[in-house]
């Protein structure tokens, strides 16, 4: 999970090497070259005929985290090309006390103590980058609200994955292909006029297959392993990464409030792993 996180934060700061290419028209070429690589990824995992048939029984399940997936991945791309990364993924963190309080009310998950404390700490982490880099202006307000679907959407998909994790006959991994067909074809009229660089493509190429189909297929597999609130927890990382590549790779220097807030979501990560380690080495 830790390796997805990594591989989800380098989106930020390539986003800020394009070209030309702006808006829905990022998120367009982006969902459509994710849906090529799942498309081939699957096609070697599954075998066509049975991606049609997981496709076709999945039922509503598979739709709906389709639906979750293809607002995540629009959501996030939008508001990227209106606000800094930084707003967009502290945003984004508040997804483990989402995911968590929606896990205890609809599926009943109990939660150990010490991963409420490690929600607790990593959301005063955020609380602290939020209130400090949250801006005025209305762009980087409206793009804040933006990035706010993609917290409530992953926890509504993790625990709907977590609600499958029993049944061995379920695959979940069509529903990643779902989201980037639905994504690339909502996007595609709004994307118009093309203004996309051959260089901005191959960026865009790049996110598509490395930066989103490998990991989000690593992320459904590991939702039958993981609980849902340790999960979206691991996915703070993200915020951390991401705010280091861009800083490092576009110039995007975080202040001081993300510093503090960051080393507060690192401590609740750390704290909650090293716990968890040495209630299983003792049992």
């Amino acid at each position: 999970m830790i390796f997805t996180t990594l591989l989800w934060s380098i989106a930020g700061v390539v986003t800020r090497q394009l070209e030309a290419a702006r808006s829905f028209e990022v998120t367009f070429w982006r969902s459509g070259f994710n849906a090529l690589a799942l498309l081939a990824l699957l096609s070697w995992l599954r075998g066509p005929a049975q991606i049609l048939r997981t496709i076709r029984d999945g039922g509503r399940i598979i739709w709906l985290s389709g639906l979750c997936w293809a607002v995540m991945y629009t959501s996030f791309m939008v508001a990227l090309t209106l606000t800094s990364v930084a707003n967009v993924l502290v945003t984004m963190a508040l997804g483990p006390l989402i995911t968590a309080l929606l896990a205890r009310f609809t599926l009943g998950h109990r939660l150990p103590a010490r991963t409420w404390g490690a929600i607790a700490l990593a959301g005063a982490g955020i609380a602290w980058m939020y209130g400090q880099q949250l801006s005025g202006d209305s762009r980087h307000l409206l793009g804040t609200v933006v990035a706010l679907a993609v917290p409530v959407s992953a926890a509504v998909n993790w625990t709907l994955l977590q609600s499958r994790r029993d049944d061995p006959g379920s695959d979940m991994l069509p529903a990643v292909l779902i989201g980037a067909t639905l994504s690339a074809l909502v996007t595609l009229p709004l994307a118009w006029p093309y203004q996309a660089s051959a260089h901005d493509l191959g960026l865009l190429a790049l996110l598509g297959s490395v930066q989103l189909a490998i990991p989000c297929l690593i992320a459904v597999s590991l939702a039958r392993v993981l609980p849902a609130a340790e999960m979206s927890l691991l996915g703070l990382l993200e915020v951390i990464f991401g705010v280091t590549w861009a800083w490092l790779g576009a110039g995007e220097t975080p202040e001081a409030s993300v510093l503090v807030g960051g080393l507060l979501v690192l401590a609740a990560l750390a704290g909650n792993e090293w716990l968890g380690m040495r209630r299983r080495l003792c049992a």
